[in-house]
This record gives structure tokens, sequence and C-alpha cells, in this order.
């Protein structure tokens, strides 16, 4: 089961501990799922406050 970091959202690979930002705050206990592919031209990365594309939860527990 894949895993979330509390800090930025991405979704972690299983076996990874360390998530991309640097946290090693990570949770298995999140909601939702969106995939950004244009950081600068999504409204929702807009929304999110993500600046890279990439696999992020909408929510982490």
């Amino acid at each position: 089961m894949d895993r979330a970091c509390r800090d930025c959202h991405r979704i972690i690979e299983e076996g990874k501990t360390v998530c991309k930002c640097g946290s090693n705050s990570i949770s298995r206990d999140w909601n939702g799922y969106v995939v950004i592919v244009d950081a600068e031209g999504s409204e929702i990365a807009k929304k999110m406050e993500l600046k890279n594309e990439g696999r992020y939860a909408l929510k982490v527990r």
C-alpha cells in the first residue's frame, strides 16, 4: 500500500522512508488522489500550492 507525505502530500511508493521534499513524516492514512501533469498551468496545483508534477493525496492524516 502506498503512503503519503504529511508535509507535501506527495504519494510515496512502498519501501521508501523519505519523501522527495526531505520529510520523513509519512502516513498510511490518506484519502483522495490527484495527478499533476503541468504544475504551472494547473488550477488544482495552484489551489494545493504545488510547484512540481507528481502524484498527490488530497487529505493526509
